[in-house]
């Protein structure tokens, strides 16, 4: 391809893990890979502990905001390669057509922003959901996706949406 893959991470409120994947991708995709985010009934904000986890850890989000899906089903919006669900809710939602004929796949992640208990709880739950989704993008940018066939590239991203990192000190 001449352009970087387009990949769109759903979720319902687009305002914790979509954005996280969103900027996990685009910071591991080096230059490969185009991340974007949206939910169905987004927030309109994105989540502070999900862009305090981001700032924290150096990973850029300085465009991430909260989007509906739409934008991306309207005329002129990017081609999509990969439409990701991390959520349940969004996984079975119907969703708008997509242009092109992207490859979908649903990776779902406990919601940090449901996360109740002290602030220590909230913020290890949006650590978890990062590490999970970490894990997971940067087995799908280990992919040699242009090599593979579509019916085994569905395969790679069915069981990557199944990984999860090795527990902590493994």
């Amino acid at each position: 391809m001449d352009r970087p893959f387009n990949v769109l991470f759903l979720c319902t409120g687009n305002s914790a893990r979509s954005i996280l994947a969103e900027s996990l991708l685009n910071h591991w995709g080096r230059g490969r890979f185009r991340g974007f985010s949206a939910g169905s009934f987004p927030t309109g904000r994105v989540n502070p502990h999900a862009a305090a986890l981001l700032e924290s850890l150096r990973i850029p989000a300085r465009d991430a905001r909260s989007k509906s899906w739409d934008e991306f089903a309207a005329p002129g919006a990017p081609e999509l390669d990969f439409v990701i669900t991390v959520c349940d809710n969004a996984a079975g939602e119907v969703c708008p057509i997509w242009p092109g004929r992207p490859v979908t796949a649903h990776w779902g992640v406990e919601d940090p922003a449901a996360a109740t208990g002290s602030e220590l709880d909230v913020t290890n739950a949006f650590r978890r959901a990062f590490e999970v989704l970490e894990h997971r993008v940067k087995a799908f940018t280990g992919l040699p996706i242009a090599s593979l066939e579509q019916l085994t590239l569905q395969q790679h991203m069915d069981q990557i949406g199944h990984s999860q990192p090795p527990a902590a000190g493994a």
